[in-house]
């Protein structure tokens, strides 16, 4: 027993000696049930006017994985958690693994963005009993979100993306660092790009993985670019003439027959894959297109959809309604009262129902978010977002922008959009990546190459031209095995 304190002691010693002293000198080691044991946690406060400078103040959670060497690079890597909604800190047990390989050289430092994870969140979430119910995806909780804004203890007009990026370069300079680097994973590209505009001075460096700017207006063109992933993995199917296309040789046409016959709402029964126990549902064209989309995401789930859709259209959505309980993520780390501060405010007034009716048509996705979660919009208070806010970010700061070619949410097209103005960046498509590329294949080390230099001029990114999707599931053993 006496081995096991002097080692965490010693771990300890090592990680001050890694740190920042501003950092550490402001912090503590963590707690259990707070974050990572070789992690530091702790908290600061803002005001949540901060025009006023008074008034109700919110708790910001910190956590920092402090750098491994004894004389670590001054200049540590803040992570801007998607969503919106993630709270980075609340996330960081899952989140610091995957920085891990910048850990040697520089602190990785996790901020709750206010309104997230244990940062005042603008939790409204469903009651134990709903989230075993699939049939939700085609309710609009009207109700439950109106009690959820009247016992909140905040004023929800004051949590948009701008607000919070002050917040967080105001822990910047408590926690004591001058420059430092951005890493940011979908809607956390957007809060990078807003930090970048509005305290350019304190950056180094910035990485976007999976680019999603502020004139994306959030959700209009979900269903377009989740219709491109799909059409090509019917296409990547096609042409693996040995595996995928042997296998499922009509799966295009199966996909739309799969789509045809849910206008009918059949009624199929299944066996719950949380309970165990025999159910029965109505099956919509919304549940099921929302299902897909998610897959999406991942390259290694999508390479399960060929059987999942082929299943489904046959009339067995077993495997189709397991999946939809695959992803679940920590109580807490994700904040729908967020999500609509953020879209409410910054996109949705800039969406029209003309915008509405073109994107959706003809795409399987169709105009659910809107038919369902956007309708929260009509009485959720709304932040004031000034003109400029739209405007394209441009600096001259070294700017890595990371897209995966089969994303279905941040396709490159968006990628190659924010580039067009940052004239010291650099765009890497990722062939056969999803959502986020950071753990695909050499990425890492692409991205630890630009940290180290933080130039985009003599990158190497020819790595990533042998990365590829994953091989498709010929059944649900795996794909075909081949000599």
């Amino acid at each position: 027993m006496r081995f096991v304190f002097v080692l965490i002691a010693l771990v300890l010693s090592v990680a001050c000696q890694g740190a920042g002293k501003g950092a550490i000198d402001r912090l503590h080691p963590c707690q259990i049930a707070e974050g990572p044991p070789d992690a530091y946690c702790g908290t600061y406060r803002v005001f949540e006017q901060r025009s006023a400078a008074s008034g109700r103040t919110i708790e910001l959670k910190i956590v920092v994985a402090p750098a491994l060497r004894r004389d670590p690079k001054p200049d540590p890597l803040f992570v801007f958690e998607g969503g919106p909604g993630g709270g980075a800190a609340t996330l960081a047990s899952e989140r610091i693994p995957m920085f891990r390989h910048f850990q040697t050289d520089r602190d990785i430092v996790l901020i709750d963005q206010r309104g997230t994870g244990e940062s005042n969140p603008l939790d409204c979430e469903s009651a134990p009993e709903d989230e075993d119910d699939l049939s939700t995806a085609d309710t609009v909780p009207v109700e439950r979100f109106r009690r959820c804004l009247a016992q909140l203890k905040a004023d929800v007009s004051l949590y948009t993306t701008s607000i919070a990026m002050d917040d967080i370069d105001e822990v910047r300079r408590h926690l004591g660092y001058d420059q430092i680097n951005l890493w940011g994973g979908s809607y956390g590209t957007r809060a990078a790009l807003v930090y970048l505009k509005q305290h350019e001075a304190s950056v180094r460096s910035v990485v976007l993985d999976g680019v999603a700017p502020t004139d994306m207006r959030i959700p209009l063109y979900m269903a377009r670019d989740g219709q491109r992933a799909l059409d090509l993995l019917l296409a990547d199917c096609e042409t693996d003439t040995t595996g995928c296309a042997k296998t499922y040789p009509a799966l295009r046409a199966t996909v739309q027959a799969l789509w045809t016959q849910l206008q009918a709402r059949p009624q199929v029964q299944f066996t719950h894959p949380r309970t165990g126990k025999p159910a029965s549902l109505t099956v919509t064209q919304r549940l099921i297109g929302s299902i897909v989309f998610q897959a999406l995401y991942s390259p290694e789930i999508t390479a399960l959809l060929p059987q999942l859709l082929t299943d489904a259209a046959a009339g067995n959505y077993q495997g189709m309604f397991a999946l939809a309980f695959s992803a679940d993520l920590p109580k807490g780390a994700m904040s729908e009262g967020l999500f609509l501060s953020v879209v409410c405010s910054e996109d949705m007034p800039h969406i029209s129902p003309d915008d509405v009716a073109r994107e959706t048509a003809g795409r399987f996705v169709g105009g659910a978010m809107f038919e369902t979660r956007m309708v929260l919009c009509d009485f959720w208070p709304r932040g004031q977002v000034d003109d400029s806010y739209y405007a394209p970010v441009t600096s001259s700061k070294p700017v890595l922008l990371l897209s995966g070619q089969d994303d279905p949410v941040t396709p490159p097209s968006w990628g190659e959009h924010v580039a067009s103005s940052l004239p010291n960046s650099r765009h890497v498509v990722v062939p056969g990546a999803g959502h986020i590329t950071l753990m695909r294949g050499c990425v890492r080390d692409l991205v630890g190459h630009f940290l180290d230099s933080a130039s985009v001029a003599a990158l190497d990114a020819a790595c990533v031209n042998a990365l590829k999707r994953p091989p498709f599931f010929t059944s649900y053993t795996g794909p075909e095995q081949r000599p």
